[in-house]
């Protein structure tokens, strides 16, 4: 796996002003070094400063790795600010939504580091299609059972079973009982409308994984 600093795959992020002041404020903030914040992100010092002096524009791994190091979110780093929300989701509140045969409920605020979901997936759905892209991913199955292929490895989970993986690791959640399977389902996607550049073309961070 090359280093975010390595990365050709996601593209600059580009017409982003507020980014290099954005950067080194969250950085100060953190009591980090620039040595310090740069090696917890796989980055050179000499990097680092250009980014925050704004002769680089970062690209899009690099900015998760820095907001994972700055204890933030993407959108922190681009200056984008998000309106207040209620920390409490009601039943009544969670529209399902369909996406590629899959149907969800948003079991969390929009907007965050993080998105919680409960996700139905029915038997025979998505079974060919294999996701990479940035993040972490956690699930939990609720109902029936999950294959998941992680890699190279073939793990079968029941009711009760959770997973907790890099999303950078090719994956593919498939439903072996006819009646589907229910998750509970937590990604840390990029927040961010660049995020197609991660996530290929069609997707968006409110796509099933």
């Amino acid at each position: 796996m090359s280093s975010p600093e390595s990365e050709p795959s996601a593209g600059p992020v580009t017409d982003l002003p507020a980014v290099a002041p954005q950067l080194r404020a969250l950085r100060r903030r953190a009591s980090l070094t620039l040595e310090a914040a740069a090696r917890a992100a796989g980055l050179s010092p000499a990097h680092l400063s250009r980014l925050e002096t704004g002769q680089r524009q970062p690209s899009l791994p690099m900015l998760l790795g820095l907001a994972r190091v700055y204890g933030t979110t993407v959108s922190e780093l681009l200056g984008e600010t998000v309106a207040d929300r209620d920390a409490v989701i009601r039943a009544a509140d969670m529209e399902p939504t369909a996406a590629g045969g899959w149907t969800y409920w948003q079991a969390g605020a929009p907007g965050r580091g993080m998105q919680a979901l409960r996700v139905h997936v029915p038997y025979g759905s998505q079974g060919d299609i294999v996701r990479v892209h940035p993040g972490e991913e956690w699930l939990y199955v609720l109902e029936g059972r999950l294959r998941l292929r992680l890699g190279d490895a073939t793990n079968r989970l029941a009711p009760g079973d959770s997973a907790h993986f890099d999303s950078l690791t090719p994956h593919r959640i498939v439903a072996e009982d006819r009646g589907g399977v229910e998750l509970l389902f937590v990604h840390t996607l990029l927040q961010s409308p660049t995020a197609t550049l991660c996530l290929g073309p069609g997707l968006t961070t409110g796509d099933t994984p």
